[in-house]
């Protein structure tokens, strides 16, 4: 399993043998205004607390000790945005000005500490000083995803209560303007709780009309909060407090947020920096997510800047902006040394430029590691990667509740050998087992569903917003002394984990407990397939049978009948018979969520004609149309959206 350099085998025992040890050293890697009293207090909260009694600030160490240190001249981001053109630098320095005076104008409205401010923002400079301005002062922030529809904003600031709401008149995508400033206004008409104020950031590409006395414009806040001298410090908050908020994509009914406290989880952030990323101060880190996701949380903001290094904002799409090379453009522009970013962007790019013709025509010598996340990377997609960049591409995986990988390659401690298909190996604090339905471990490379005993380490969720027993109910109840994780997999001889889906992505064929992930592998590896997905069909014989839906590489000039034909083919050498794979679909897209989520359960619904409803993430909900006409195509059942 381990490169014989690697620090890993050590090092994580350490974490197991000795977790309060392990995680007390690397707290000496964030500034405290007060020690914690110990590590860890089993005693505390549901399953125990990270550094009670240390008291610190989030925005101080991500932002003021830089500052203090030196650094104040380094750039703190580079904002890409070819969507609107743009492109700005912001040192270490800039970042304290403006958001000082953020955090000063949110004290003005009357915002204090452990108070909500709901930012709901498109991927701008702004956003990053509203969340760290909200840090700043002890405010407790929710992102909502930039243009999220009304109905799911409106049930975020009805369960967040927010006293402010920081938005902006607009987001850009490559093809329309989103208008935020009207789906904010609904979204108010229909919850109950009413923020005190709204504050507005106009971009020029649209003017957003204003409410007197609720509305304000951002910039003439700004001007008056600079005039005045109205800058805040940063507010000593409690190690246990609460930094954030963010709610679970797909939540029906009451929204699930899951809680971020403020010591463990930025103890956790600057340990994986190094330990798992191997970035040092000073290196550009780029996460190609957005802003209202855990892994912009994470790795566009929080990671980053307490490391000291300088993080890209990007403000555009893999392909389209203009081309299949935009990630070679950013890479070479800004020296990039690492790069996060989800599968299905790379499958994107591969679609688009499979020989790779565009990443010739830019200098990515500065590029390490490419790391992915996210959903399944599929071992094609991979290799892909691998061949073509000449680079280590490490999948590793983690939820939104965990805040960070739970598994992966530690790049920074000396990389294991990559073994195409695993997320790699549990990183440090985090004990993950297989188990059985009645939660007892199962042996090497058998397949289970994949649970972390407690207590979980610092960063991970304590809790979810004001519903401790939703809590409970939802992670720990199924398996007692352990967090359910929701996923499936294996572990193989060596410790590698791999993960295969979601729990309810295995599918039961004729008693045969099959994954849809393996199917895909299979899939993805046909030479002129794309992309593809994997959903179980519901059959009266035999319980269950699969159904992939493929999208072929551009330029393919083949008949898809005769595609088809091929991979029920190789599915059968592959997996056997045992799979009754024999239904492949030929489609033009997958449906997908803004963060380029596969849409598998709708996919799923429609086509087992149940009552859908539409996704509140989906990118586009035409979509969805396509995948229904497909199956009708072929004589499957389909129903329309309830």
């Amino acid at each position: 399993m381990t490169g014989s350099a690697s620090r890993y085998p050590d090092v994580y025992a350490q974490s197991i043998r000795d977790p309060e040890g392990f995680w007390r050293e690397a707290a000496r890697g964030i500034d405290w205004f007060e020690e914690p009293r110990r590590a860890f207090d089993p005693a505390l909260g549901i399953y125990g607390r990270w550094f009670p009694g240390g008291v610190t600030n989030v925005c101080h160490n991500a932002v003021d000790r830089h500052v203090a240190n030196g650094r104040a001249a380094q750039p703190a981001i580079f904002y890409d945005s070819p969507v609107a053109g743009a492109k700005r630098t912001v040192t270490y320095g800039e970042l304290q000005t403006e958001v000082s005076v953020l955090a000063g104008v949110l004290r003005e409205l009357g915002v204090g500490k452990g108070d909500r401010v709901v930012i709901y923002m498109p991927m701008i400079p702004e956003a990053v000083f509203a969340m760290l301005a909200c840090a700043r002062i002890g405010a407790i922030h929710s992102v909502v995803f930039g243009g999220f529809a009304a109905a799911e904003l409106a049930s975020r600031i009805e369960d967040a209560q927010p006293k402010v709401v920081l938005s902006a008149s607009c987001g850009i995508e490559p093809s329309r303007i989103v208008t935020y400033k009207p789906l904010l206004d609904l979204a108010l008409t229909m919850a109950k709780h009413q923020p005190e104020a709204c504050v507005v950031f106009q971009r020029p590409q649209v003017e957003a009309k204003l409410q007197p006395g609720r509305d304000h414009d951002w910039a003439a806040l700004r001007e008056k909060a600079i005039a005045g001298g109205m800058a805040a410090e940063c507010v000593p908050v409690e190690a246990t407090d609460p930094l954030y908020i963010l709610y679970t994509s797909g939540t029906t009914g009451k929204p699930k947020g899951v809680v971020r406290d403020s010591g463990g989880y930025i103890v956790a952030l600057r340990w994986s920096m190094e330990g798992l990323y191997g970035v040092e101060p000073g290196e550009v880190f780029w996460s190609a997510s957005d802003i209202g996701w855990v892994v912009g949380h994470s790795y566009i903001i929080y990671a980053p800047l307490l490391t000291g290094c300088t993080t890209v904002l990007y403000e555009g799409k893999p392909v389209g902006t203009p081309d299949a090379g935009a990630f070679w453009r950013v890479i070479e522009e800004y020296k990039v040394a690492a790069l996060f970013t989800a599968p299905t962007a790379l499958r994107a790019i591969k679609k688009e430029d499979p020989d790779g013709v565009l990443m010739r025509d830019y200098d990515r010598s500065s590029l390490r590691t490419l790391f992915l996340a996210g959903e399944r990377a599929d071992p094609d997609t991979v290799e892909w990667a691998q061949n073509k960049l000449d680079v280590p591409v490490v999948d590793h995986w983690w939820q939104t509740e965990t805040g960070w990988a739970i598994a992966g390659n530690p790049v920074g401690l000396g990389a294991l050998p990559i073994r195409v298909g695993s997320t790699g190996v549990p990183m440090p604090g985090y004990q993950v087992d297989i188990l059985d339905e009645g939660g007892h471990p199962v042996g090497a490379d058998r397949m289970g569903s994949i649970a972390i005993k407690l207590p979980l380490p610092p960063g991970c969720l304590p809790t979810l917003w004001r519903q401790d027993e939703r809590f409970r109910e939802s992670y720990l109840e199924e398996f007692p002394g352990y967090y359910k994780t929701a996923d499936a997999g294996f572990k193989d001889g060596n410790g590698q984990l791999f993960i295969m889906g979601r729990t309810d992505d295995i599918i039961n064929v004729a008693g045969h407990r099959l994954s849809t992930g393996g199917m895909e592998e299979v899939l993805a590896a046909h030479a002129d397939v794309a992309e593809c997905a994997v959903i179980g069909i519901h059959d009266e014989l035999k319980g269950e049978v699969p159904c992939g839906f493929v999208v072929l590489k551009a330029g393919v000039v083949r008949s898809p009948a005769d595609i088809e034909t091929e991979i029920i083919a190789l599915v059968r050498e592959r997996i056997g018979p045992v799979a009754a794979f024999r239904l492949a679909i030929t489609v033009n897209r997958l449906p997908k969520t803004r963060s380029g989520k596969i849409l598998r359960g709708t996919m799923k619904k429609i086509a087992d004609a149940e009552p859908w409803n539409m996704p509140a993430t989906i990118d586009d909900p035409s979509s969805l149309d396509e995948i229904a006409a497909a199956l009708n195509a072929r004589g499957l059942a389909k129903v329309s959206a309830a």
